[in-house]
């Protein structure tokens, strides 16, 4: 696989929330919906997949788009976490994210609600991706954090996931 392809994509639809501070389904648009999940500060998705066996064993960059409901000023921030299920890697009976989460540094939102806008991650192979190899099971957590000034106001809203290797 060549460094800057897909590895893989998650919608609204696939999250498998945690038992608490889980983002929300919602959608956007009355006439033809958008499904989203919103995210208050705090809150969690968690998206499952397995690691193309084309994958080069390079770091993932993962692109968020995301809108925002209400909020047209301000600041949020966005962190993902890898867990690895390999090869009896994960008891799947407890969590066994990485434990060094990336994120997206503090991001102005649109000036306008629902505009989507796209923020990245950026993972290095090895542990900061719980060392997942190509053929492989892991999850993906995405999580809202708070921004070191001002949060910007209401829901977070996702769209899109995309994991691409960098």
């Amino acid at each position: 696989m060549a460094s800057g392809d897909t590895l893989f994509k998650f919608i609204p639809q696939s999250n498998e929330p945690p038992a608490a501070n889980f983002a929300t389904a919602d959608t956007r648009n009355t006439t033809s919906p958008h499904p989203l999940l919103d995210f208050a500060i705090g809150e969690i998705a968690i998206f499952s997949g397995v690691m193309p066996r084309n994958y080069a064993g390079g770091g993932v960059t993962i692109y968020l788009h995301y809108g925002m409901s209400s909020a047209v000023a301000d600041d949020i921030k966005l962190e993902t976490d890898f867990e690895r299920i390999g090869d009896q890697q994960q008891d799947i009976d407890s969590d066994g994210f990485t434990g060094s989460p990336q994120n997206t540094g503090d991001i102005t939102v649109p000036g306008t609600s629902g505009l989507v806008d796209i923020v990245t991650t950026a993972h290095a192979n090895g542990a900061e991706m719980d060392s997942i190899a190509a053929g492989e099971g892991f999850r993906l957590q995405v999580k809202r954090v708070a921004v070191t000034g001002d949060d910007a106001s209401g829901d977070l809203e996702l769209r899109f996931v995309e994991g691409k290797e960098t």
